[in-house]
């Protein structure tokens, strides 16, 4: 192959490389927020589910929706905080919290802005100013050591950051990561992701800073944020943390297999 060939095609190389940074750059937010909005209007149907709605106006003058599903029984144990995953709106997440409510509980899920009936504009910062905000309502009810913290997924950065500057009984991260760009790293791998998105929630900082005790979910067949991502959160862990792990298991799939479901209802139990 002549030299000027050899050129031109590193030029094209370097070409289609910017073009794609470029891309995944400014297209970030779509890829890892995939809400699905709807009216304030509307009005949810959760199958054998009681629940409140709330609608909280912010400074800024935008809308957080938040979700109190409640237990049949009159009495509640606690509140467990659910921060859900990335896709559509607290109607998708709505089915895997039956095991808290049965086990007493009530179970608080906002919708972050773009989801639901939640608007405003999406940022690290908001996110974890309405993840604080719920969190201050729960303790106007019940005091820390009836307050759990759950976060499924991209919704376990927040969990763990809630967790690491406020009191509970005890946190569960399901398929949580080691931070954003270490699961675009997976995919993404020839560019500087950690410079390049503008969500990091680095839970490997905020793990260590937690007192309550910890349990985490994680399949070995998870297909969007990795066995191997989840891991490398072992060795922050104290001695009375856990790490389950699910065999065979994909990301959305957990609820299906028994040893989730009966490690968390004797946790709930106690």
């Amino acid at each position: 192959m002549k030299k000027k060939q050899v050129i031109r095609l590193l030029k094209i190389a370097v070409l289609v490389y910017v073009i794609l940074g470029l891309v995944l750059y400014f297209t970030q937010e779509l890829f890892i927020f995939q809400g699905k909005k709807v009216s304030r209007e509307f009005i949810y149907q959760f199958k054998d589910q009681v629940y409140q709605e709330q609608n909280i106006t912010r400074a800024d003058g935008s809308n957080l929706n938040l979700i109190q599903f409640k237990p049949s029984d009159s009495a509640i144990t606690g509140i467990v905080i659910y921060y859900h995953g990335n896709r559509e709106n607290v109607t998708r997440y709505a089915p895997f919290i039956k095991i808290f409510t049965l086990n007493g509980y009530e179970v608080w899920m906002m919708d972050y802005p773009g989801f639901g009936k939640s608007t405003g504009k999406i940022s690290e910062s908001r996110l974890k100013e309405d993840g604080q905000l719920v969190y201050d309502m729960a303790r106007k009810n019940l005091p820390a050591d009836s307050i759990l913290i759950y976060g499924k997924s991209m919704g376990t950065g927040i969990a763990t950051y809630i967790a690491s500057i406020n009191p509970c009984k005890r946190v569960f991260l399901e398929t949580p990561y080691y931070s954003l760009p270490t699961v675009y790293d997976d995919f993404t791998f020839i560019y500087p992701t950690k410079w390049m998105l503008k969500f990091q929630f680095p839970s490997y900082e905020y793990i260590p800073k937690i007192i309550a005790p910890i349990s985490i979910f994680h399949g070995t067949n998870d297909e969007l944020i990795s066995y191997k991502n989840a891991s490398r959160l072992k060795p922050l862990l104290k001695a009375k943390d856990e790490f389950i792990t699910i065999e065979k298991a994909r990301h959305n799939n957990i609820l299906d297999y028994s040893l989730y479901v009966e490690k968390l209802d004797s946790i709930l139990s106690l």
